[in-house]
């Protein structure tokens, strides 16, 4: 093993490691912030089984396990590149997910309420940007893809962790987005920039979503980008009732992933029960 102890002159490497694999840009930046952390806190110390077992557990006393297990993925990843393999741990045991808490849920009626509190706060760009995650399923990451060419298709060719798919745009949503880029002159490239023309990212899209909480009467926990995803996908399934085309539209290499996506909540599940009528 090159090194025996940690430091921060190995972030580097495994930076460009991660790039090489062609690693989407979130999954990076998700990777470098849990290395960068475990370095820091650990920075001089001799690496072995030991101080990989005690970061774990204060890990563990500091995190949901499911928070915990991503960052233990990071860093078992930075790890395995450096050769130190013998000292990568277990992740946290998970109990498999039933439902899908109810306060984390976004449902169509409050996405319908953001959509409204949207345009009422003259946001025409906010209000179109929330359609077209929730009605084509795409990553937030993925939005550059929806250009006027791809617009002018009805249909995005997105690239994303080593993976082309096509996204289609549903015919009142192209329709939508032509007459969008019209009114705001973009000629080419991506339909959602900022005012310097830069397409929108992450933290742009985030802040916006959550301003809308209150007009809309929507708790903060259920507006985030992804939840527009989470609600494209359970309502497809309700249509469709096919998970691998599902994994497929969504670009999930895992079907597993997928099906954490489609957990109906509790309260659906109660009314199911209510209908069977076994007690007598």
């Amino acid at each position: 093993m090159k090194h025996q102890k940690l430091q921060e002159s190995m972030i580097p490497p495994y930076e460009t490691a991660l790039r090489e694999a062609e690693k989407s840009a979130a999954t990076i930046e998700k990777y470098l912030h849990s290395v960068r952390q475990f370095v820091t806190r650990c920075a001089g110390q001799r690496v072995d089984k030991a101080l990989v077992l005690e970061y774990k557990a204060r890990l563990g006393e500091n995190y949901a396990p499911s928070s915990a297990n991503a960052v233990l993925a990071a860093v078992n990843g930075f790890l395995r590149f450096w050769g130190f393999e013998r000292c990568c741990v277990k992740p946290f045991k998970l109990q498999k997910r039933l439902f899908c808490p109810e306060e984390k849920e976004l449902s169509r009626e409050e996405y319908i309420r953001l959509i409204k509190a949207a345009k009422e706060k003259s946001s025409e760009r906010l209000a179109l940007l929330l359609e077209s995650i929730c009605a084509t399923g795409i990553r937030v990451s993925e939005l550059p893809y929806i250009t006027v060419e791809a617009v002018a298709q009805g249909e995005a060719v997105v690239t994303c962790k080593g993976k082309t798919r096509t996204v289609f745009l549903p015919a009142a949503l192209q329709k939508k987005l032509s007459r969008y880029a019209q009114r705001k002159h973009i000629q080419s490239g991506p339909v959602f920039v900022t005012r310097t023309g830069k397409p929108m990212n992450r933290s742009n899209i985030w802040r916006e979503m959550k301003a809308l909480c209150e007009r809309a009467q929507v708790a903060p926990s259920k507006v985030f980008p992804h939840s527009l995803r989470h609600l494209f996908a359970r309502t497809f399934y309700s249509i469709d009732h096919d998970v691998a085309k599902l994994a497929d539209i969504l670009g999930h290499s895992n079907i597993n992933t997928t099906r954490i996506y489609i957990i109906t909540n509790g309260a659906e599940h109660r009314r199911k029960m209510e209908t069977m009528r076994l007690v007598i």
